[in-house]
């Protein structure tokens, strides 16, 4: 993170977007963080003076290579969803304090075939060091814990348009990770037709 470039605004939120890959079979892209465990979408600080559109076309190609023609946007978050950041990961000698993030979550369908996805794509060290397809709800499970909340207040959101038919139910594990109630709407079965 480029603290001197990134918006953290007046209440310490950084300014981030989301990004949901989704291929044909409304699987989603879940990348492996390099240099560490877990996986997640991939995401980016939002720079001064940028706009959040702006801010996922630099960040899809510096974190999965993709450009601008080879995705198609489908839906975004009506406003900023917040997280904030365990006390452990607040870096408390740096200024501006930053002590979680908002973003802004696009849902993109993918256009070109997946051989696109590389994680060379810039100078930067990679983000990702593999990828999977995954079903909608698997990401929650898969985030580090504290991104949980947003991650599962995102995809019901966004998968009102990539599921017009009814969100896919929830999984097996979904009450032992979230809770009951951190359930959204009620989620319909698949439909039969």
């Amino acid at each position: 993170m480029d603290r001197e470039a990134d918006y953290i605004d007046a209440d310490g939120y950084r300014a981030n977007v989301g990004i949901v890959i989704m291929n044909a079979e409304r699987q989603v892209f879940l990348g492996g963080r390099a240099r560490a465990r877990g996986w997640q979408f991939p995401q980016g600080g939002v720079r001064r003076g940028e706009r959040p559109e702006q801010a996922l076309y630099r960040e899809l190609a510096e974190e999965v290579g993709l450009g601008r023609g080879q995705v198609r946007e489908i839906a975004r978050t009506r406003n900023w969803l917040r997280y904030r950041l365990p006390p452990q990961f607040i870096r408390r000698d740096s200024s501006p304090l930053c002590i979680g993030q908002k973003q802004r979550w696009f849902l993109l369908q993918l256009e070109a075939d997946e051989s696109a996805l590389r994680f060379d794509a810039t100078e930067q060290p990679a983000e990702f060091d593999r990828w999977r397809w995954a079903g909608w709800w698997d990401a929650v499970r898969d985030v580090i814990y504290f991104k949980r909340r947003v991650y599962s207040r995102a995809l019901h959101e966004l998968g009102a348009h990539a599921f017009p038919e009814g969100l896919p139910p929830y999984p097996d594990w979904w009450d032992a990770r979230m809770g009951s109630a951190r359930r959204g709407p009620p989620a319909s079965p698949p439909s039969t037709d």
